[in-house]
């Protein structure tokens, strides 16, 4: 039966029944965690997670929006509703949510809507979008103290409702372009692959 169900699944992925986070692209490891950053650009922000003590994996890709597996200009374009986002993969043995909300927070501005730094347009806009509902109260109290340190907040806050992965040409791209285009300064990346965890 469990096989049958697995194909069935399969099937309705491949017919784009099924946002690809339907399957549980993460692997069969329960023990692993899954959350969605939107920060601007996803170049940086896909590299950033990626250099996080016990993030397993980090990819880039659309987060919600009203139209299955859109092309990259379809999402620029902006009437797809997509945010560029990337879905970060952690061990929480090793790194808590929190931990990585204290990372993504420090490398954007919560202040405004639509852009991220050069980068101006609705795919832009800055969110964290959970995947299991546990993490829920997390984000939320977390955003709290964020929201006392600023003016303005703009945040997005809220389930995951789908996720297409993005086109290959952007999966790990400041790896293969190592002079590209990025949002996020250097000294953020030194500071996730010295990240420790204060999450309890």
């Amino acid at each position: 039966m469990t096989r049958v169900l697995s194909i069935l699944l399969a099937c309705m992925l491949l017919a784009g029944l099924l946002p690809h986070t339907a399957l549980g692209e993460e692997g069969n490891n329960t023990d692993m965690k899954t959350i969605y950053f939107a920060g601007g650009c996803f170049w940086g922000l896909e590299k950033l997670m990626g250099l996080v003590p016990g993030v397993q994996d980090a990819q880039s890709g659309y987060a919600n929006g009203h139209k299955a597996n859109p092309t990259y200009e379809e999402v620029c374009r902006g009437d797809t509703g997509h945010r560029e986002a990337v879905r970060v993969t952690y061990d929480p043995a090793i790194m808590g949510l929190n931990d990585l909300m204290r990372l993504f927070y420090s490398v954007i501005d919560p202040t405004v809507r639509d852009r991220q730094a050069h980068d101006i347009g609705s795919q832009y806009q800055t969110g964290i979008y959970w995947a299991e509902e546990a993490d829920r109260d997390a984000v939320l109290a977390y955003a709290e103290q964020e929201k006392g340190k600023h003016s303005a907040f703009y945040v997005e806050l809220g389930p995951l409702t789908a996720f297409w992965p993005a086109e290959d040409y952007h999966q790990d791209y400041l790896d293969k372009n190592p002079q590209g285009y990025c949002h996020i300064g250097l000294d953020a990346f030194d500071r996730a692959r010295q990240l420790t965890r204060q999450d309890d």
